[in-house]
């Protein structure tokens, strides 16, 4: 993962939030995904900055982990976000 991509989300996927996690319906496949509550802070934080690097930093800010260990997950997190098609990561 390079920290530096940006974050695009697919333009046929809907998010919404119910009781603190997100619901993401794709209406191209209609399958929905449901994200439990640090799945949801990442989609919030991705969709507010943009670039890996800073949904990275914010992560690092709110939740006691190790760089080598959020960067291990998001990265884990992105990569099945990418291949349901949800989001795709492209050079910034």
């Amino acid at each position: 993962m390079n920290l530096n991509q940006k974050i695009t989300f697919a333009d046929t996927v809907f998010a919404q939030e119910v009781d603190g996690e997100m619901v993401l319906l794709d209406m191209e496949s209609e399958n929905y995904f449901g994200l439990d509550e640090v799945g949801t802070a990442i989609w919030q934080t991705m969709q507010e900055y943009g670039t890996l690097q800073e949904v990275f930093n914010t992560m690092l800010e709110q939740y006691d982990v190790e760089e080598e260990v959020l960067e291990k997950d998001l990265s884990d997190f992105i990569e099945k976000l990418v291949e349901r098609g949800l989001v795709e990561v492209k050079e910034n």
